[in-house]
């Protein structure tokens, strides 16, 4: 069993930034792919990020790219998400997710779940 702790939303102005983490526990993880996704009110859960921990392979979706930082501590087993220049679009409950799946972009690559934080960005 895996626990996914996530913190680090809130409400920010367009422009701003934020830093998302995921801290785990529980199960060894070895080399487990930790994933970001998003999912807004009517929509579907979307991939966001995701990184291996002990390989240190960093995957963006369209949502992260050239704007959003995945990055992972394998001493703390935590991974971070640093979002710039938020826009009113990303405004989601933001979700932490553990896998060991080759492919890491779809929720059904993802095992272990956290219970989600919401960003919200409005001016």
């Amino acid at each position: 069993q895996v626990r996914l702790v996530e913190s680090g939303g809130g409400s920010v102005q367009p422009g701003d930034s934020l830093r998302l983490s995921c801290a785990a526990s529980g199960r060894t993880l070895g080399d487990v792919a930790m994933g970001w996704f998003r999912q807004a009110p009517g929509k579907e859960r979307e991939f966001v990020a995701a990184i291996r921990l002990i390989s240190d392979s960093p995957f963006y979706g369209d949502p992260a790219k050239g704007r959003f930082t995945i990055a992972g501590d394998n001493s703390k087993n935590t991974v971070y998400l640093h979002m710039n220049r938020l826009k009113p679009e990303d405004t989601a409950v933001y979700y932490c997710a553990a896998g060991w799946a080759d492919t890491v972009a779809t929720v059904s690559s993802y095992t272990y779940w956290g219970q989600g934080t919401q960003v919200t960005v409005s001016s």
